[in-house]
């Protein structure tokens, strides 16, 4: 499959993508999957650049994986949002004006959102200083976004170290804090899709749901109000801080959140060991019908994999279709695959975003 930025074939891309994903549910009797398309440009919310040195100018550069010695020098980015592709010559032309602002700048990475906010993160081979404040200042007070400065044993924030993002699932606004450096969803329309699917598969439960690898609480928000109450897991301190943030912004009051991994919390739940960290935490108050999961690339562990065969339901979003069906080969026996969804998170790339769920035979 085609990995270029071609917004004229982007039709046949996506139908490739759900044939694969088609192919790999096969063995499980999935149901017709859902497909959510993409903007076909100005989609991508978040990007990183190098800048590399040309005609004695700093320019944005990106590389071919495992080739950091060839750049691929970027004027506009078209798959980036307007925002981002707004703010880049502008940036370019203010650190070519500025002694302080260029002196040894080796990144710049953009983060923005749907709701309009902004951030910049300038990254240095330098300290920082004060001049490199007051510049930095005036920079973000004319860009009207949030600077972040950032060398060895440093991080200066001009504004917030977060953008604020909104996101509409049924009929209900949410906000979200999205922290520098922490993850995010970078699509933040197919993202908006995904929150909606999830929250239709979930349905309107009278019991409660875990959820594991909640990040930020992307899909934590929406999902709290489906049921009677959540708990919650997250191993980043980083993200779990954006979560609680999250949930007291939006007055989500059904939901505990505990710094475990997925793994530690199968083992407190298969009373391995306690954890110091659920202290407060009544496991056995909880009458868990569903679970959530939204692993990283490797997908669920084995032991974790299993802890999910006791719930009824199973709603699990992948970024991996490969060690989703792996995951799934594993449940099986025991659940089958009720509905399936492909989120066209990366377009004009191999990567996909999938969704299932597996309800109890």
């Amino acid at each position: 499959m085609s990995s270029t930025f071609d917004p004229a074939s982007y039709s046949r891309q996506l139908d490739e993508k759900a044939d694969r994903l088609r192919e790999l549910l096969k063995p499980f009797d999935a149901p017709e999957p859902q497909v959510f398309d993409s903007p076909r440009e100005h989609y991508r919310l978040r990007a990183e650049f190098r800048l590399w040195r040309d005609d004695g100018k700093r320019h944005y550069a990106m590389f071919t994986p495992g080739d950091k010695y060839t750049p691929i020098l970027i004027n506009d980015f078209p798959i980036a949002s307007l925002q981002i592709n707004a703010l880049m010559p502008v940036l370019r032309d203010r650190w070519e004006a500025s002694k302080t602002l260029n002196h040894k700048l080796f990144q710049v990475d953009f983060l923005t959102t749907l709701a309009g906010d902004g951030m910049i993160t300038l990254c240095y081979h330098r300290p920082l200083d004060d001049a490199w404040k007051l510049e930095a200042e005036q920079l973000a007070a004319d860009l009207k976004v949030s600077v972040i400065g950032r060398s060895k044993g440093q991080r200066l924030v001009i504004g917030r170290d977060y953008v604020t993002e909104e996101l509409d699932v049924a009929g209900r606004t949410f906000s979200y804090r999205q922290p520098e450096g922490a993850f995010t969803q970078p699509n933040g329309t197919v993202n908006q899709k995904m929150l909606s699917w999830a929250y239709d598969a979930l349905g309107d439960r009278e019991d409660d749901l875990l959820e594991l690898y909640c990040g930020n609480g992307n899909f934590t928000l929406p999902l709290a109000t489906r049921v009677r109450k959540v708990l919650a897991t997250e191993i980043s301190k980083t993200s779990v801080n954006a979560a609680l943030s999250n949930l007291a912004d939006n007055a989500v009051d059904n939901v505990s959140l505990v710094r475990l991994s997925a793994e530690e919390l199968t083992e407190a739940l298969n009373d391995v060991r306690p954890f110091r960290r659920l202290a407060g935490v009544d496991l056995k108050s909880y009458e868990f019908g569903s679970v959530f999961v939204d692993p990283p690339r490797a997908g669920m562990d084995p032991d974790t994999c299993e802890l999910t065969r006791r719930f009824e339901r199973i709603l699990y979003i992948s970024c991996n279709p490969e060690t989703l069906a792996a995951n799934i080969a594993q449940l099986h026996d025991t659940h089958r695959v009720e509905r399936c969804a492909l989120f066209d998170q990366f377009p004009y790339t191999h990567h996909m975003e999938s969704g299932v769920l597996l309800v109890r035979r």
